[in-house]
């Protein structure tokens, strides 16, 4: 596996587009050591992203030949198009195959291109991955709610693992406790805090570290002792069966229609003319036309019997903001009634600095399209030399599963050794040693072809890098 592929330096990949997530790509890109060339035609994204970014751009059109040649295009290892126009992204990919460029990833919205059942399949259009970044947002809020009381829990290593996020309340045993007290107090099954996330920052801890009251904690722990951790930390098992959306615009019609198969949907949206056009093609949900960042809007739509909130509008801080007040609203009618409930919310983000904030201000799960969408990419580009990718929503940080190469730093000493490498950036969270998953500790020497966990902070992927040669 590992060996076989030009390291990731030698590679180039260019990109069309310069908007939010062709922006995103690049600087993600450029960050973690790729060569990257962006082709976009307005003057003001490629100045911005010229006094940000450490890469080559070209303003104009995609589809001047002339800008594609003063690109290198022949050089190319990946062609990436995201821009707004999916013809022009189609385009981009005929045009990049005929410069030889092997992969070609688009961002294509419409649902008819890309499926198996396509008129157009991949092979004919010349693309080798589809990308669409509401789809993707459906599938996860989707996945998120039918999972265990709507916290977050992935799966890593084909399930034998799994990261939990939960936030921790006042009343919590773990509140006001370092890392070395939890894990002294706690000891009858193993598992480790991986990753706090506070205010707008993402912390990866140390054992001297506290967890606070209204922090977003990341566990890491076996599947068999999962239940366990769930009750320690005073997660239920438990699964949404009311749904509230807010916004129905293609992500919150799109959540509607695959809930409201199993489970009560109540959708609003401000607009009347959309409203009635929802009422008409979702038949099993209810819609209900009112502005839902208004609070008496929201208790008349029913809010206090919902399990879990949705705010998918365009809008960053509407959503945010109805999150916060949902949350709010929800928790004084379990605190006057004496309810023990879990229920939740969760808020669609599209600029990635407020992804932190959101969970930390009243949701619970904060999604963002264009770092599911860049994942999706980031994954496949380096699908030769990671086994898997997961971004951990609400953290600037994720989980990775990947195997030890030979001669490199994480297979030269044990772990306490390591820490000025990769103290408050990464955390080696298990090892598959003796044919089963072992926390990794101090003591622990990562050998050459031993498959580990990592939990990495976003900024410091690059530091994941070097520590694993790849």
């Amino acid at each position: 596996m590992f060996g076989k592929k030009a390291t990731s330096q030698q590679e180039n990949i260019l990109i069309l587009g310069l908007g939010g997530m062709g922006f995103y790509l690049a600087k993600r890109l450029q960050h973690e050591g790729y060569s990257v060339t962006a082709i976009e035609p307005d003057s003001k994204l490629v100045s911005y992203a010229d006094a940000n970014l450490d890469a080559r751009f070209i303003t104009g059109s995609a589809l001047s030949i002339e800008h594609w040649r003063e690109a290198n295009a022949e050089k190319m290892d990946y062609m990436i198009a995201v821009t707004n126009k999916d013809a022009l992204n189609m385009m981009g990919a005929q045009i990049a195959d005929k410069f030889g460029i092997p992969q070609k990833i688009c961002r294509i919205r419409h649902q008819e291109f890309g499926k198996e059942d396509s008129l157009l399949s991949g092979e004919d259009l010349k693309i080798d991955l589809f990308i669409n970044p509401e789809e993707l947002v459906v599938q996860e809020i989707v996945r998120l709610i039918k999972r265990t009381a709507g916290n977050e829990v992935i799966d890593v290593a084909m399930g034998q693992v799994q990261v939990m996020a939960t936030r921790i309340s006042a009343e919590s045993p773990m509140a006001n406790k370092s890392l070395i007290e939890i894990a002294q107090t706690y000891n009858e099954f193993p598992f480790r805090v991986v990753a706090i996330g506070r205010g707008i920052k993402t912390i990866i801890p140390g054992g001297r570290d506290n967890i606070l009251p209204q922090d977003q904690v990341l566990f890491m722990a076996g599947r068999e002792d999962l239940k366990m951790l769930m009750e320690l930390t005073g997660v239920k098992q438990q699964r949404r069966y009311r749904v509230m959306i807010l916004g129905g615009g293609m992500v919150g019609s799109l959540v509607a229609e695959q809930l409201g198969k199993t489970m009560q949907v109540r959708l609003i949206e401000r607009d009347e003319e959309l409203a009635e056009k929802l009422s008409a093609e979702l038949p099993e949900t209810e819609v209900l036309l009112g502005d839902g960042s208004d609070k008496e809007v929201l208790l008349a739509a029913g809010l206090l019997n919902m399990d879990t909130f949705i705010a998918a509008t365009g809008e960053n801080e509407t959503n945010i903001m109805s999150c916060l007040m949902a949350k709010h609203l929800m928790s004084e009618q379990d605190e006057n009634k004496q309810l023990k409930t879990d229920r939740k919310t969760i808020s669609l983000v599209n600029k990635e600095d407020y992804q932190v904030l959101a969970t930390t201000s009243g949701s619970d799960i904060a999604l963002n399209k264009k770092i599911l969408a860049g994942n999706e990419i980031l994954t496949y580009i380096r699908r030769s030399e990671l086994l898997s990718v997961s971004h951990l929503h609400g953290f600037d940080a994720e989980v990775i599963d990947l195997v030890a190469p030979p001669g490199s730093l994480i297979t030269r000493k044990p772990l306490s050794q390591l820490q000025p490498v990769i103290a408050g950036k990464i955390i080696i969270g298990s090892v598959f040693r003796e044919d089963k998953w072992s926390a990794a500790v101090g003591d622990t020497h990562i050998q050459e072809g031993e498959r580990v966990i990592v939990i990495c902070a976003s900024q410091y992927f690059k530091d994941l890098r070097e520590l694993f040669a790849f």
